[in-house]
């Protein structure tokens, strides 16, 4: 990764928590002027997603150190930690947002105001949809789990803006529709809808998250790369042994060459060389080690079909 992409990163991260940390500060001062549940609740969500955004910034710092001699595979995997801890926050966020909701159909109070926290909802949802649309150009550009995984929290805080709004509205027009009936059991209702959006964004989270930390291998569009690019090599008589795995933006590739018995040293070291180096072209920011084994007696093309059931990454 380049010197530039590491700092479009830290600036996108840093940008998210600028951004968050306005609305969040907002959010709570409309909230407790109007006495929204809703608008307090979406500020716990901004406040969650303020801490996220700040372990996002940490993590990607913290990702580009090079490898030493206590992470020789290099700092990735603190990209997809973060993710794991946001992911985390959120399902707190969600259950909190829940028992403030019941207490609040439990023990209605009237809202007041309700102009401002549409206004402060607007700004929230057009703010994060340009934020979230920035980060998740960004994270996908350089590979990034933790911006791709902040840029999933924003995206999620603009529907729930959105909806709070929307239930806010229906209070302001349900009350001059039907005026001296009682509709502030929408707010809470709506605070349930945003707890259930958040829960939903914790759980795609955490998969994603655990899959890299359990060192699961690359999708398979990324391994149809490596096992047509193999199946091109005529001087490659067999390969087998092919593990892969992901640490933040970072592929670890490992595969076993069968070459010709009487090659030399040389020669064969070309070619594992040349392997590497063409995995590496087709899967960006990858490390490749390849290993090379004597072929046996079998043809070359039944050696060539071993590859189809790629062995599970080591633990």
């Amino acid at each position: 990764m380049t010197a530039g992409q590491s700092n479009h990163k830290s600036r996108a991260a840093s940008v998210s928590v600028a951004s968050n940390s306005a609305l969040v500060v907002g959010k709570i001062f409309v909230g407790l002027a109007i006495g929204s549940v809703s608008i307090l609740s979406e500020a716990i969500h901004s406040g969650i997603d303020l801490v996220a955004a700040l372990i996002a910034w940490w993590a990607v710092r913290a990702s580009e150190a090079p490898a030493d001699d206590e992470h020789p595979f290099g700092h990735g995997k603190f990209e997809n930690l973060s993710g794991a801890i946001e992911a985390l926050l959120i399902l707190v966020a969600g259950f909190w947002i829940v028992i403030e909701a019941v207490k609040k159909l439990m023990h209605p109070t009237p809202l007041e105001g309700t102009l401002l926290g549409v206004v402060i909802m607007a700004v929230s949802a057009i703010a994060n949809y340009f934020v979230s649309r920035w980060l998740m150009r960004v994270g996908r550009a350089t590979d990034s789990v933790a911006l791709i995984a902040d840029a999933w929290h924003l995206r999620t805080d603009v529907y729930t803006s959105l909806g709070v709004m929307s239930g806010l509205a229906v209070v302001a027009i349900a009350r001059r529709l039907a005026p001296g009936r009682s509709f502030d059991w929408i707010d809470p209702v709506v605070a349930l809808m945003v707890a259930l959006f958040i829960v939903r964004a914790a759980v795609k989270l955490t998969v994603g998250a655990v899959r890299d930390l359990l060192d699961v291998r690359l999708p398979l569009e990324e391994l149809g790369r490596i096992e047509g690019y193999m199946q091109s090599r005529h001087d490659v008589l067999g390969y087998h042994d092919l593990r892969t795995r992901k640490a933040g933006g970072w592929r670890f590739v490992e595969i076993h060459l069968e070459l010709p018995p009487d090659m030399t040293v040389r020669e064969s070291h070309a070619i594992a060389h040349s392997v590497s180096l063409e995995i590496q072209e087709r899967l960006p920011s990858s490390s490749v080690m390849v290993h090379v084994d004597p072929s046996d007696e079998d043809p070359p093309s039944s050696r060539k079909g071993r590859h189809s059931s790629p062995l599970p990454p080591r633990p």
